[in-house]
């Protein structure tokens, strides 16, 4: 038997990961959904919500995490993110190795990360496959957000490393500047090649 293939997939905001890594999961790749598992994991109810309450008071209630009042709290403060990320990290771990026993059978699996290269996970997948459009395309599209302005984006945006990075280090590169039928085709010819 083959060793299963995994693709980590990313992207900085506004690329199209998103739609990229359901198109994976619509060919029959199962993708592992990072800031799925985060959302549920600090949504109602979720595992997360005592260890952040503890770390961040009034951060959550009956709706799991305020986002708002957590981002208030760790937005411009390095040791908060740092607190709050060994609070998540490890837990999104433990689901990664979950899915992974599910999917143990399957050619390959897809870890959608958008953080990919900024926390170094791209030295724990077999290829790395960032999703990019053009910049002016990426803007339209994260201002076009509810809630999203142009000082969130910027903060966002210099969190990321360049797109021209990610390229650079990329093993394939998808264009999502394009239309769907075209970047589809692109996730099509990807997945033959594997």
């Amino acid at each position: 038997m083959t060793k299963q293939k995994i693709i980590g997939l990313t992207g900085s905001i506004g690329m199209g990961k998103s739609t990229v890594a359901a198109m994976f999961a619509e060919a029959g790749i199962p993708v592992f959904d990072a800031d799925a598992e985060v959302r549920a994991m600090q949504g109602p109810g979720g595992e997360l919500i005592p260890a952040i309450e503890a770390a961040f008071p009034g951060s959550t209630g009956p709706e799991g995490v305020d986002r708002d009042r957590l981002g208030h709290q760790v937005f411009a403060d390095k040791a908060a993110l740092a607190r709050l990320e060994a609070i998540v990290h490890p837990a999104v771990a433990a689901k990664r190795a979950a899915f992974l026993e599910a999917h143990r059978d399957k050619p390959a699996v897809v870890f959608d990360i958008p953080l990919l290269f900024e926390r170094g996970g791209h030295s724990t997948v077999d290829l790395v496959v960032v999703v990019s459009a053009p910049e002016d395309i990426q803007r339209a599209r994260v201002l076009a957000r509810p809630g999203m302005t142009p000082e969130k984006f910027d903060h966002i945006f210099k969190l990321q490393l360049h797109d021209t990075e990610k390229r650079a280090r990329a093993d394939h590169v998808i264009d999502t500047g394009t239309s769907l039928e075209e970047t589809r085709a692109q996730v099509a010819a990807l997945i033959a090649a594997l």
